[in-house]
């Protein structure tokens, strides 16, 4: 499969901490977080997939004893992300970089994190990007994500003054794919979201919390 990234990075690197302005409610992460932070024992290694600018989710982590690696599409946000928590590592990278057999190895995982990370990639590329997930896990592992219900693939919207493209699936939907991917689904809720910016429509977030079944 060829992973088409073109734009993305570039919108994100020119949207820098707007992002966490656009966002500043962010109770949906932090609830997850805070799942994590009750189901491991402090000094768990956990990959926060697509961490931005690393507010809230790695800071929360960091902060609560927590070894934390970050990864990012986009080099400014990893600039910020290492900023803003110097306490966690982070790496410029794709997700397709970490899958078996790819160009970077970090090694195995307690937790991963993806928030609003899988919403960037087209539909045919989620699959893989949670077959990647499950090989970054150790057995039993626990996985956190949120996505955007919605049902839609690859599609251009304006974000914050810049285009992307998004994924999204019906609740059900969304189900069926990560049970598929070999996860069980241990806690589910939604929020509903209003960003503080005009050009992004309120928005249903679907929060999954997981557990790697072996």
């Amino acid at each position: 499969m060829r992973f088409d990234r073109s734009g993305q990075a570039e919108a994100f690197d020119a949207i820098g901490d707007r992002y966490d302005e656009a966002f500043p409610y962010k109770e949906g992460q932090v609830s997850a977080g805070a799942w994590l932070i009750g189901s491991l024992p402090p000094g768990s290694r956990v990959l926060d997939l697509g961490c931005g600018t690393g507010m809230p989710t790695a800071r929360q982590l960091t902060n609560a004893g927590f070894d934390v690696v970050g990864v990012d599409l986009s080099g400014g946000m990893v600039e910020l992300a290492r900023a803003y928590v110097p306490g966690a590592t982070f790496h410029q990278l794709d997700i397709a970089d970490l899958r078996l057999g790819g160009s970077r190895d970090l090694g195995r995982f307690d937790a991963v994190a993806a928030f609003f990370a899988l919403l960037m990639l087209p539909r045919p590329e989620i699959p893989l990007a949670l077959l990647t997930v499950r090989h970054l896990l150790v057995p039993g592992g626990l996985f956190v994500l949120a996505m955007v219900e919605a049902d839609v693939d690859d599609f251009s919207i304006p974000f914050v003054g810049r285009t992307i493209r998004v994924s999204g699936y019906l609740r059900e939907d969304l189900h069926k794919v990560i049970e598929t991917a070999g996860f069980e689904i241990v806690k589910d809720f939604s929020y509903t979201c209003a960003p503080a910016v005009a050009d992004v429509p309120p928005e249903e977030q679907v929060f999954l919390c997981c557990r790697r079944r072996d």
